[in-house]
């Protein structure tokens, strides 16, 4: 048991965040195995549905440095090949391209005088 007052916050703080840890790797899971499910069924819309949500959870994850980004992008690439071997065609929120950035608005430039130099 920690005698200082320090250690005694960081057992406090690291009990929440065990807590908040686990909560988050409990939804992930619990996504995942909604979306195993829901590929067993082989409705579509329930496959898409549950699809966006485990993606989520997924990105979420990673967010909050529960798994790795490579970890991640590795099972979402795994759960669209599942979802395309049981025939569901990419959703339009699951291909969404990144907006195309605008080119930098050029400032004008101050036009400079010529000067004469004197001799």
């Amino acid at each position: 048991m920690p005698i200082i007052k320090s250690a005694k916050k960081r057992v406090k703080v690291a009990a929440r965040a065990r807590a908040r840890n686990a909560r988050t790797k409990r939804s992930l899971r619990t996504a995942l195995k909604t979306y195993a499910a829901a590929i067993e069924s082989g409705k579509p819309a329930e496959i898409q549905k549950t699809q966006r949500e485990a993606f989520s959870a997924l990105d979420i994850a990673v967010k909050k440095a529960i798994i790795h980004k490579n970890k991640a992008a590795r099972q979402k690439s795994a759960l669209a090949a599942r979802a395309k071997a049981a025939g569901v065609k990419p959703s339009k929120t699951a291909v969404a391209k990144a907006p195309a950035k605008k080119p930098a608005a050029k400032k004008p430039t101050a036009k400079k005088t010529a000067t004469k130099n004197k001799k």
